[in-house]
């Protein structure tokens, strides 16, 4: 049997390459630099947000088997990867 939340995780991920997909598709069709510029920026927002949703249903998962400290340090870590992205 799968546990619910790692078929949430795998979901999510399945539901951002399709979107990935289609955006690639899109941008072939439309064949404007400024239209695939839109759809990509369009992207830069679901990308971020599927690892923040799927980063949070692993944490929910693993909270009653971490030690507080060590969700410390995940949620660094996490910190640390999204001041990566929005940083320049």
């Amino acid at each position: 049997m799968i546990n619910k939340i790692v078929l949430s995780m795998a979901s999510l991920r399945l539901m951002s390459g399709s979107i990935e997909i289609i955006a690639a598709l899109l941008m072939l069709r439309f064949n404007q630099i400024d239209k695939a510029l839109m759809v990509n920026t369009g992207l830069a927002m679901v990308g971020p947000l599927v690892l923040l949703t799927t980063t949070t249903l692993g944490l929910v998962g693993l909270a009653d088997k971490l030690s507080f400290s060590k969700m410390i340090w995940v949620l660094a870590g996490v910190s640390c990867i999204f001041i990566g992205i929005v940083k320049k």
